[in-house]
């Protein structure tokens, strides 16, 4: 109390004063906390009014981008050339000549477009068919239909004629292993859903090498068939003996299931002149619009250029490829150009596992921190759906008033997770993406076959996919932040 005085003599404060300070400072408690959490929640909603605001903002553009694509003179022009460039050029496997010619067509065709191109060298894998067959010669005779698996073996020169063991699962295959010692395995496996089915493709031969089989025939991954095998990558496990692999119709491999289940002895001749030749070179292909303010940071969208050596690679992914170039166009022809970089790349490689992708990734990954959000396009362009989205809370936020400018083609869902082979090494690493959810139900009925062709693809459909992606790509790249990682 002597030490109160003292000091309310050398301040010139009141002692009741110097009292109460006292008192006050010895609480420890907040005395407007309700205060203190009102003002944070107000700021939160200010921000995600500011954010509403800021990208509603754009509704009259994001309309002008959906009225060229759909309606005005861009209307059909993501289809013509796409069916310009597939009829053209063909199917477009890695390594292969007709995909160098894919890559010089696009090369000239963006130029000439006005845009900002350059290629960027990569080594891709170089595999190739050559002839093949297969027929059943007991217990009667019948010609296979058959698609040699990318990166396998061929047969020696004469083939191979062996019995037919007809397993539905690994597990079965394990459970009979004995019986798979010198016969060519044929897997039957149904299909459950692509990315759980696929393994047997993918895996089908080395399971059976382990345990003594010369060949695989693996049932096509796919819902449907009209006697139509599908091709696709398979991967040969280390260690383990190399041996030919083939995919062959629903029809076929049901067929011979129902002759196992009856007891008939089953043999095929197989004969495949696959073989697996040095990398090649080849080259992502890349188009862009600089950005005004910040050109260092970049939306990427994308597509592959290469495909499997059937059909025309019109819908995986020539489609993908072309509205991620028609996207550029529309915006260019309105006379826009964003805060940031708009960057098309069309990646080669990818039908091997992401090849040319993984490449620019190692070569780009120094600047992660300027990729504001990595965009593809692999599933088709049918009737879209949704986009698809994977990124932080804050950036779904951002993302779900960006999605209700597409409310003219009644596109105005986000869905959680993307998907995307070339664009995955960025999301694993915290960058956002997206990819274009469409009606895909068909999609698998024609994914890696001779099927894969114009007359799958729907010229308004693609009007719709190339509105969606010039849209979200636009309005996110103008926007006055980045995307909240």
């Amino acid at each position: 109390m002597n030490s109160l005085k003292m000091m309310a003599q050398k301040t010139g404060l009141p002692f009741i004063s110097l009292i109460f300070l006292s008192m006050l400072s010895l609480c420890n408690c907040n005395p407007h906390p309700p205060l203190v959490i009102d003002s944070m929640a107000a700021s939160n909603q200010t921000a995600k009014k500011d954010i509403a605001a800021e990208v509603a903002g754009y509704a009259d553009v994001s309309k002008m981008i959906i009225d060229l694509a759909v309606f005005g003179a861009a209307q059909n022009r993501s289809y013509r050339r796409l069916a310009d460039f597939t009829d053209t050029i063909g199917n477009r496997v890695s390594g292969s000549h007709n995909l160098d010619m894919a890559i010089k067509y696009m090369y000239n065709a963006m130029s000439q477009d006005g845009l900002d191109v350059h290629l960027e060298p990569v080594k891709v894998p170089h595999w190739v068919r050559g002839k093949e067959s297969a027929e059943m010669i007991v217990p009667r005779a019948k010609n296979l239909a058959i698609l040699g698996l990318g990166s396998s073996v061929g047969t020696p020169p004469e083939g191979i004629k062996a019995e037919v063991l007809v397993v539905e699962s690994f597990e079965e295959l394990k459970l009979r292993a004995s019986e798979a010692v010198g016969r060519i395995v044929v897997f039957n496996q149904p299909f459950v859903k692509y990315g759980e089915t696929v393994a047997y493709r993918s895996h089908g031969a080395s399971e059976a090498s382990k345990v003594g089989a010369v060949a695989t025939l693996i049932r096509s991954i796919t819902p449907y068939s009209i006697n139509s095998p599908h091709t696709g990558h398979q991967d040969y496990q280390e260690g383990v003996k190399q041996i030919p692999t083939a995919c062959i119709a629903i029809e076929d491999a049901e067929l011979m299931w129902r002759m196992a289940q009856r007891g008939q002895k089953i043999i095929v001749r197989l004969q495949m002149e696959a073989k697996n030749l040095p990398d090649a070179d080849s080259f992502n292909t890349v188009a862009e619009i600089k950005g005004w303010q910040h050109p260092e940071q970049v939306v990427l969208i994308s597509g592959h250029l290469d495909s499997w050596d059937v059909g025309q690679g019109a819908m995986d992914d020539g489609g993908g490829a072309m509205i991620s170039w028609e996207a550029l166009s529309l915006i260019k022809d309105l006379g826009l150009r964003p805060r940031r970089t708009l960057r098309t790349v069309l990646w080669t490689g990818e039908e091997q596992g992401g090849i040319g992708a993984a490449q620019y990734y190692s070569l780009h990954k120094v600047n992660i921190s300027n990729f504001d959000l990595v965009m593809e396009s692999d599933a088709g362009t049918f009737a879209p759906v949704a986009l698809q989205f994977k990124g932080s809370e804050a950036a779904q936020k951002v993302m779900e008033e960006v999605v209700k400018l597409l409310a003219p083609i009644n596109t105005t869902k986000l869905e959680t997770g993307a998907d995307g082979t070339d664009i995955s090494l960025w999301m694993q690493a915290g960058v956002p993406g997206a990819s274009l959810h469409v009606a895909d139900s068909r999609y698998f009925w024609f994914h890696h076959t001779e099927g894969d062709t114009m007359t799958v693809q729907d010229p308004r459909e693609m009007n719709l996919c190339s509105a969606l992606w010039a849209t979200v790509a636009y309005v996110v790249a103008d926007l006055e932040d980045m995307l909240p990682r």
